[in-house]
């Protein structure tokens, strides 16, 4: 999250980063401005043993295990309206799954859900991105100092149960299913990774040099790691 945070920094001085990684370990992931005390149950969590961070982004909490997270970072100008901006990825990423065969299509104008109504994956809202009407992506977006940060994950064999059961009260149903379930075949990470990459480098256009190692950037992030590393940021109610 800190590098993340830190690619938001980058984009308030011009520029444009694409972002795909995976969690080790395991880790389940609030939105900001989730109540994670009230609305989670802390002693269940740690006798499970999870790892737990808060996003800097929106949204709701997400169980990172056998999926893709997309992190993208570029000047708000750019990207358009919030609206606007959230279609148009998700207008690339459906399109990366097809070019994987994966039928994936974008749902319907709905109202967003509030915080309080279960995981992020729990309904779909307008635009996000379904197969068989099952949500297989979830995002949300931070907007600061003139940049935008869009953080989603990409499922591929897990679905969110683990959300629900982590949940104090009510949950709604689980409304994710990863492709590996809905398809019958694995979709090894890397090959949605790659897939996600090109068609965004197609799509947009422009130069894109792939970046494995950058030394500035992580000692960007270390000014930012001790925020998501704190209780208090984590656990706020």
């Amino acid at each position: 999250m800190a590098l993340d945070q830190a690619l938001l920094g980058r984009a308030t001085r011009g520029e444009h980063w694409l972002r795909l990684y995976r969690w080790e370990p395991a880790c389940l992931s609030f939105g900001r401005h989730e109540a994670a005390l009230r609305r989670y149950d802390r002693q269940c969590i740690a006798a499970l043993g999870l790892a737990v961070v808060r996003r800097p982004t929106g949204g709701r909490a997400v169980w990172h295990a056998r999926e893709i997270t997309y992190a993208l970072a570029m000047p708000a100008p750019a990207a358009g309206g919030i609206r606007s901006a959230c279609l148009e990825i998700h207008r690339m990423l459906r399109d990366a799954l097809r070019t994987l065969g994966i039928e994936a299509g974008l749902a319907p104008d709905a109202v967003t859900p509030p915080l309080d109504a279960g995981a992020c994956f729990a309904r779909p809202v307008g635009g996000e991105i379904l197969v068989g009407g099952r949500k297989v992506v979830g995002s949300a977006q931070l907007r600061e100092s003139g940049a935008l940060l869009q953080h989603g994950s990409i499922l591929l064999e897990d679905d969110q149960h683990l959300v629900r059961a982590v949940t104090r009260g009510h949950a709604p149903d689980d409304g994710a299913a990863p492709p590996a379930r809905l398809t019958g075949r694995r979709l090894a990470p890397d090959l949605l990774a790659r897939a996600v990459a090109g068609t965004a480098a197609a799509r947009w256009g422009g130069h894109w040099a792939e970046v494995e190692r950058a030394p500035e950037l992580v000692a960007e992030a270390g000014e930012h790691l001790p925020r998501f590393l704190a209780d208090e940021w984590t656990w706020r109610a």
